[in-house]
């Protein structure tokens, strides 16, 4: 894995996170915070709408908000979801469903035009998947998705991946794989990557916090704008779980052992901001 980039300076090996929250108060107003949701901010449950973020966390992001150009949550739930379990956070902009929705500030959720005309075929798909799967399955109907939950029944994980990526074929829906999920998606070209990609053209530095394969592509992102420009300072931070923490981790600068651990790390990160 490269080195970080600081500019002129080289980071200790492993990264040191007080050289790094350092590194990022020189450009503060230039840097974006970059939060994935489930496993990250918040820990996974086995019923995925029972979930709430971890103690610390909403009043770090609350606190952060201003000191920072952005913080953004980049997540595969829905942009509605995100408002309501984020407390009603101000100056946090909000992407659901991998970028298909976004919402800024606090505004109106914008979705992505291309994505539109698939709303049927989801619909129809939970549908089905309710019809076909076994019991212990539990499909997420997310209007512009459909995720697969095998969390309670993991012995059908490769039943219902089969089934999710045979389905996929046949309507010509990408596939996303994650922590006992497969998550079927519009053949939209959105990422969290490309999300990430588009909102650091102009920023002077950026964390992203993740915890599932998906988050590697947000990490490559930031990769590629510091190759890109030398200025640019990015760090990336892996969630530890028992699912991906090892992929995920490997390509990070930084790991944390679980969104409550993220609570104390950035509370532990104002002071070197403010």
């Amino acid at each position: 894995m490269p080195p970080l980039n600081l500019g002129n300076q080289q980071p200790k090996t492993p990264l040191d996170a007080e050289h790094a929250w350092r590194a990022t108060a020189a450009r503060a107003a230039h840097t974006v915070l970059f939060f994935d949701f489930d496993g990250t901010l918040a820990p996974v449950d086995d019923d995925p709408t029972a979930v709430q973020p971890a103690p610390k966390v909403l009043a770090a992001l609350e606190a952060l908000a201003p000191v920072v150009q952005r913080v953004a949550i980049v997540s595969a739930r829905p942009v509605d979801f995100l408002r309501d379990h984020l407390g009603g956070l101000a100056g946090i902009d909000l992407y659901g469903l991998y970028g298909l929705e976004h919402s800024h500030s606090g505004g109106e959720t914008v979705t992505e035009p291309a994505a539109l005309p698939w709303v049927p075929t989801m619909s129809e798909l939970a549908d089905l998947a309710r019809a076909e799967l076994p019991a212990g399955t539990l499909v997420e109907f997310k209007r512009l998705s459909v995720a697969l939950h095998w969390r309670t029944a993991p012995g059908l994980g490769p039943q219902v991946e089969q089934w999710g990526r045979a389905q996929a074929e046949r309507l010509g829906l990408k596939v996303q794989a994650g922590r006992m999920v497969l998550e079927l998606k519009p053949p939209v070209d959105r990422d969290k990557g490309l999300v990430i990609g588009e909102i650091v053209r102009d920023a002077g530095g950026a964390w992203y916090f993740g915890d599932d394969v998906s988050d590697i592509k947000a990490f490559a992102a930031l990769r590629a704008r510091a190759a890109a420009d030398p200025d640019f300072f990015g760090v990336c931070v892996a969630v530890a779980n028992p699912e991906t923490g090892h992929e995920v981790a490997d390509a990070a600068d930084l790991t944390l052992d679980s969104p409550a651990a993220l609570g104390d790390f950035l509370t532990r990160a104002l002071p070197h901001l403010t």
